[in-house]
């Protein structure tokens, strides 16, 4: 499944963004999906995931409280709203999704997807 990941740009420190992720398969429903982040010369890091029902998501305890995913399978789409936001989350975030997945344990490791989105670019000035 193809991913394109959209919705980042420049935002003041304590403002807002949307990012989505929109895929290119009709049977998105079928996919869980995570969002990781990835700052230069640092290691990918998990966000958030939702399971393919929708019924389970988990979250990085860096962004508890402040972010929240969620789907629409009608659009085929991910989001991942972002609240409070702080310089700190400043890098490039991406989307990947594994096919029926629902292990939350599992969707917080990178390994477990197999297809991923280009990635979008949040930017938090102080």
């Amino acid at each position: 499944v193809q991913l394109q990941a959209s919705g980042g740009g420049l935002v003041q420190a304590g403002g807002s963004l949307r990012l989505s992720c929109a895929a290119s398969t009709p049977t998105f429903s079928t996919y869980a999906v995570g969002w990781f982040r990835q700052a230069p010369g640092k290691e990918r890091e998990f966000v958030e995931a939702i399971s393919w029902s929708g019924g389970s998501s988990d979250y990085a305890d860096s962004v508890n409280g402040q972010f929240t995913i969620s789907r629409d399978n009608a659009k085929n789409t991910i989001y991942l709203q972002m609240i409070k936001l702080k310089p700190e989350d400043t890098t490039i975030y991406s989307c990947a999704a594994s096919l029926w997945g629902r292990d939350l344990i599992q969707l917080r490791v990178a390994g477990t997807y197999r297809s991923w989105g280009q990635g979008t670019l949040v930017t938090v000035s102080s």
